[in-house]
């Protein structure tokens, strides 16, 4: 592929994910009070995102669980503490990740 495609595609890609990013902007302009279904999915999906995350991190712990499990529980229990503690997503996958990656190259 060219530079130019490259360039194209970049572009065309930024301009989609700002135009999702911005549509609820753009339908909830007007002060109308938002639909209970779009605050129930803001209250539920913060905790089914972190559920989902920690299974997908420990879906295939080996049967050396010395050697890697025990890593990756301890990094889950820091994330779960830490969204119980402060309801921090970013936080909390932020805290999991560099304890993680702190406690595999001890």
């Amino acid at each position: 592929m060219s530079t130019g495609m490259i360039l194209f595609a970049i572009v065309i890609s930024a301009m989609i994910t700002f135009g999702l990013r911005a549509l609820p902007f753009v339908i909830f302009r007007r002060k109308k009070d938002i639909p209970d279904k779009i605050k129930q999915l803001g209250e539920v999906l913060p905790p089914v995102v972190m559920a989902i995350l920690i299974v997908y991190c420990l879906r295939d712990i080996s049967n050396d669980f010395m050697a890697d499990g025990v890593w990756r529980l301890t990094a889950v229990m820091i994330v779960a503490v830490s969204y119980k503690w402060k309801h921090n997503t970013l936080l909390s996958i932020l805290l999991g990740t560099v304890s993680y990656m702190l406690l595999l190259h001890i």
